[in-house]
């Protein structure tokens, strides 16, 4: 993926269609080439890497929330062919909440300081155990993190309140208070040299796990212990009162 920290009017039309190009294409382009050999065999599963920012775009980011959302938009059409044309290929988003990976220190930066991820901020890990389980299961959606899930309801339920909210933290937010150095890379239009590993610069601050995908994955367990807590709960109201 690609992303570009800016706002919209210091971005140049090159800058926005190479991150569209690697964001958006790269990944249309994957579905299209594993689909064709998943056709032959009529059988398969595509996972996509999705975002809260595909549902809720943030200010600084257009770029990367505009692809986001167009494979969504994409998916979408895309599983409704399959099951047109009755394939037995699954097609599954796994949105992603903040995530502490090395994207931070090599995006294109116009903001003058270091940027972050938006907090809480979950380890790799997290998104890769709910990848693996996409694959696994059989999910139209999987929403990783409660952080992720607030996003997609708010916009949902109250879409200006939030325009408003990140007009006023959506900037603070996404910046640190250190200045971005001078020799700062990027990987939008080339590659940048050595290995950055999978974590990026915030494990102190990110959580390791996510109590959310827990009960997501478990969630026939979970809604039958709410059950039996909640008729637990009816018993003990009604011998108070006699019922």
């Amino acid at each position: 993926m690609a992303t570009v920290f800016s706002p919209v009017a210091k971005l140049t039309p090159e800058e926005v269609e190479r991150g569209t190009r690697v964001t958006y294409l790269g990944q249309v382009h994957g579905m299209m080439s594993a689909l064709k050999r998943m056709r032959t065999r009529d059988r398969g599963v595509i996972v996509n890497v999705g975002s809260a920012l595909a549902y809720r775009s943030v200010p600084l980011q257009s770029v990367y929330c505009g692809a986001k959302a167009a494979i969504r938009g994409f998916t979408d059409s895309l599983r409704s062919e399959i099951i047109h044309d009755k394939l037995n290929v699954r097609l599954t988003m796994v949105d992603l909440p903040a995530v502490n990976t090395p994207q931070f220190d090599w995006a294109l930066n116009k903001m003058g300081r270091r940027p972050q991820p938006v907090p809480p901020i979950f380890e790799p890990e997290v998104p890769a155990r709910a990848i693996r389980f996409a694959a696994e299961h059989d999910r139209r959606n999987v929403w990783v993190g409660y952080p992720t899930v607030q996003a997609i309801l708010g916009n949902r339920i109250a879409p200006g309140l939030l325009d408003r909210y990140l007009a006023r933290s959506g900037y603070s937010g996404q910046l640190t208070q250190e200045p971005k150095p001078d020799d700062a890379p990027s990987n939008l239009f080339e590659p940048v040299k050595g290995d950055y590993g999978s974590h990026g610069r915030f494990d102190s601050r990110s959580k390791p796990r996510s109590v959310q995908m827990f009960t997501d994955r478990h969630r026939t367990v979970f809604w039958g212990l709410a059950g039996l807590l909640a008729l637990f709960g009816l018993h003990r109201l009604a011998r108070r009162f006699d019922v």
